[in-house]
Parts: C-alpha cells; sequence; structure tokens
C-alpha cells in the first residue's frame, strides 16, 4: 500500500487516523486518549459526556428540577462538566502524543454555551473540534477564540461552500480539515439533504473530488480532506492517496474503535457487534432532530417501524372518504376514517394496540397502553437535550416549544442512549453504528472473538488492512 502521508497540523506531524467522536459515552477520554497516544487524532465526545467522582466512580445524572427549562439548565451543567472531566482524561493518558479533539452535535442542546464552557475549562487540553448534524456557522468563530482548530462535518461541496460563505472565511487560520462524512455509510446521525435519495447511495469519490474543487476556490489547496463513513481498511482507499484530485487527505474510523480493549461500551454490545450480517444497520427517521441516522436492527428499531406502520390519517369531521366513525382515548372522541383503515385499526385493536396518539400529520398511530404510557412519560420528563426535539416539541428557544404538537412516532433520544452506554441493554434501546459494521464477522483480525487494543488496531490500520 501507498505510503501514508502525515498530518501537519501547526507544525507538528501526526498520523492521517482520527478517531470519530460517538455521543453519548460512546467516544470518551479513555479511548480518545489511547488513540492519540498511537500518535493519531483522538476524538472525545461533547455531547452530555460522564463526570466522575473522587474515587473515579462514574456520576449518575439525576435531574431535580420540575420544569424542562430547569433539567435543561441542569443538563448544561453536567455536559461542561462531563466534557471537561473527558478531556483531562484524554490528556492524562495521551501523554502529551497525537492530538485530542472534542466532537460536538450543532444541534444539540446550547451547543455554543457548552463549547465556551468545556473549552475554557479545559485549556490547553483540547486541540481541536469536530462539528456536524447541522450547519455550524459559529463553530470556527469559537474555536479562535480559544486558539484550537475547528473541523467541519460536511457531506456535500454545496454545505461547505455556504458555510464558507457565511463565517468561515473570516477564521481560516484556525481550520484543520474539513470532514467528508458519508451520508449513506456513516453511523448515527447522517447529513442526507431533502434532495438526496436515502435508497440511492452515490460513490463518494465524485462527491469528495467536487469538495476539493469548492476548497481549491476558497484557497483552500492546503487544507486535508477527511474521509469518514464507510472506511474499514485503507488499501481500499489507495486511489485516494496521492491523488491530486483528491488533494491532502486523512481518514476517519469511527466503526472499529468500537471494538477495542478501551472501548468504553458494554461486553454485551461489542459481542453483538461480532455477530453482525450484512443488512443489519438501518438507514431510518425516526430520530426527534429530524435527521437520517444509522443504527442496528433490534427490538427497539422494531418497535419504531410498528408504530408507524400501525398509522392511519384521521379527520374530525365526515370528509370525503373519511366517513367511518371510530371512538379514541378514554372518553371514545370520534373520529373519522377510511373503510379500508377501520378495518385496519381493529384489527391492532384485537392485537392488543389499543391506545391511539394523534401524530403533528394529522394521523394516528396506535400502540399499546404500556408503550402509551411510556411515551408521554418521557415527553414529560423531557430535559431539552436538543436545540429543538420533535418527539416532546421542547424548543432552546423562546418559549421552549417548537409550537408544534409532540410526534410519538420519535423517541427520547437522551433517555435511550444514555441507558445503552451504561448498561448491558442492546435489545431495546438505540445502538449507532456504521453500515459497515458487519464486516467484524468475516475480518481476520477479530477472528475467535479477538477484541484488540487501540494500539494494535492503529498498527494494523497502517498496514492498510
Amino acid at each position: 500500500m501507498k505510503h501514508l502521508q502525515p498530518l501537519i497540523i501547526n507544525r507538528r506531524d501526526y498520523l492521517p487516523l482520527i478517531e470519530g467522536g460517538k455521543g453519548i459515552s460512546v467516544s470518551n477520554g479513555e479511548s480518545s486518549g489511547a488513540w492519540a497516544k498511537a500518535g493519531g487524532i483522538g476524538t472525545f465526545s461533547g455531547v452530555n459526556a460522564d463526570s466522575y467522582d473522587q474515587n473515579g466512580n462514574i456520576i449518575p445524572i439525576i435531574y431535580k428540577g420540575t420544569t424542562r427549562r430547569e433539567r435543561h439548565i441542569e443538563l448544561i451543567h453536567y455536559s461542561i462538566q462531563g466534557g471537561i472531566a473527558q478531556a483531562q482524561k484524554a490528556h492524562d493518558i495521551a501523554g502529551g502524543q497525537g492530538r485530542i479533539h472534542m466532537n460536538v452535535l450543532w444541534e444539540m442542546a446550547a451547543a455554543e454555551q457548552i463549547l465556551h464552557g468545556v473549552l475554557e475549562g479545559a485549556k490547553g487540553l483540547i486541540h481541536g473540534v469536530t462539528c456536524g448534524a447541522g450547519m455550524p456557522y459559529r463553530i470556527a468563530e469559537i474555536s479562535a477564540q480559544y486558539g484550537v482548530s475547528y473541523f467541519p462535518i460536511v457531506s456535500s461541496a454545496r454545505a461547505f461552500r455556504a458555510l464558507w460563505k457565511r463565517a468561515y472565511h473570516r477564521f481560516p487560520e484556525f481550520l484543520g480539515g474539513v470532514v467528508y462524512e458519508d451520508p449513506w455509510l456513516a453511523g448515527g446521525h447522517n447529513g442526507l439533504s431533502n434532495s438526496e435519495d436515502p435508497d440511492q447511495p452515490e460513490p463518494p469519490y465524485p462527491r469528495v473530488v467536487e469538495l476539493r474543487r469548492v476548497m481549491k476556490e476558497c484557497g483552500l489547496d492546503h487544507i486535508p480532506v477527511v474521509m469518514a463513513g464507510g472506511v474499514w481498511r485503507l488499501d481500499e482507499w489507495e486511489d485516494w492517496i496521492d491523488n491530486p484530485d483528491i488533494g491532502k487527505v486523512a481518514f476517519q474510523f469511527g466503526t472499529r474503535p468500537l471494538l477495542t480493549v478501551e472501548s468504553p461500551i458494554s461486553q454485551v454490545w461489542k459481542q453483538r457487534l461480532l455477530e453482525l450480517k450484512s443488512g443489519d444497520v438501518y438507514l431510518n427517521r425516526f430520530s426527534p432532530t429530524g435527521f437520517y441516522s444509522s443504527a442496528v436492527k433490534n427490538a427497539f428499531l422494531s418497535g419504531l417501524r410498528g408504530r408507524s406502520e400501525r398509522q392511519v390519517a384521521y379527520t374530525t369531521h365526515p370528509h370525503g372518504e373519511h366517513e367511518a366513525a371510530h371512538g379514541i382515548g378514554p372518553r371514545q372522541r370520534i373520529v373519522y376514517l377510511t373503510a379500508k383503515d377501520l378495518v385496519a385499526v381493529k384489527n391492532w385493536e384485537t392485537q392488543g394496540f389499543t391506545e391511539a396518539l394523534r401524530t403533528p400529520e394529522s394521523t394516528l398511530i396506535f400502540v399499546t397502553p404500556a408503550e402509551a404510557e411510556e411515551i408521554r412519560r418521557d415527553q414529560i420528563d423531557c430535559m431539552g437535550c436538543l436545540s429543538q426535539c420533535i418527539f416532546s416539541n421542547w424548543s432552546q428557544h423562546e418559549g421552549n416549544t417548537t409550537g408544534k404538537s409532540p410526534d410519538p412516532r420519535s423517541f427520547c433520544i437522551q433517555k435511550t442512549l444514555q441507558t445503552i452506554s451504561h448498561s448491558d441493554d442492546i435489545d431495546h434501546q438505540l445502538m449507532f453504528a456504521g453500515h459497515n459494521a458487519y464486516r467484524f464477522a468475516s475480518d481476520p483480525f477479530y477472528a475467535h472473538g479477538f477484541i484488540p487494543t487501540v494500539k494494535q488496531l492503529m498498527d494494523r490500520l497502517q498496514t492498510g488492512q
């Protein structure tokens, strides 16, 4: 395989191998510190990161506020303290080697306030910030204020052009790299636009060539492009190395670092990764962010699919084909369905899906009484973890509401990601993963259930495999 050219940032050389940030508490100080110690760029998640007590035990996040706004303020405090704690741990483990980056989602709650809090509280410990899940216009200004590099995550040249023209052109000296994240292959939230078909993947090469062309127009020939999403082994990307159409390039690995000794996920989760088959990762749009996301098929996703499949349109008065009256709720309020949908509803009810919940789109979904109670409780317990949430109708902006009805077809993302990252429950929680995760089962490196250290994985990656 061609020799990997080092990344040169602030006159220091680094391996062009980057750990992809994964929240909540899935990329932490231990994993990112080990990655940096091996000479690469380690990335911890700054999304509601864990804090520790004086004995090194994780401090449980317990909200005491009685309102969403009060809990939202508590969440910001927890997040800042957690981000500082993870930065310190990563710094201590790295021992001055490599680089430590913090990953944040622009659509997470109070992203700007948390960034300021962590970067101020962890001065000298964090070298860069990666940021996606939205259009992070202000990430350049915030990073520059603290003297750290910024690495925006985009899924198209058009998105980067917009960011550059609006904000980034004012802070070019702090731009460390542009991360192209393949919207069809990456794990977690994906940057598919409304003009792109989720069922028709486009190859990354022409999209990255176009990104490089735009970067050249902006005078950014010297800035590396970081390929992310779908990267498993580098010999499959050899034609990208020393390619003038691509230019300086680095590679980000999100899924493979999950299966390392230092990865904080449970052993149950690691074992599940070793057993995945092609097609076990599902691109869906259930996330309360409104974005597409990729996750492992399990009972949790099956439940969400079932909710949407048990869905019918309704009217409050007879209209057109909606002439079949049906009573819903404790008071049996009358709604009107089509005759065909009424047959389906009665069939669902005989199966135990007797609770009808209204969606913002004038439809009803049918769930069991236990599911309905859980949905309502999760909506009530909202702590405002996103800038705005489809599921609970929270918004961090004035009024703290999106102005729309809560959508029961979605879920509380904070609850499920906290649970899966701190327990063995991988069947009834959201398990993010990239679409290449099935390759753990066939890659000889992981034969007989072998789980490498981060250093062993990094050495393996440098061979091309």
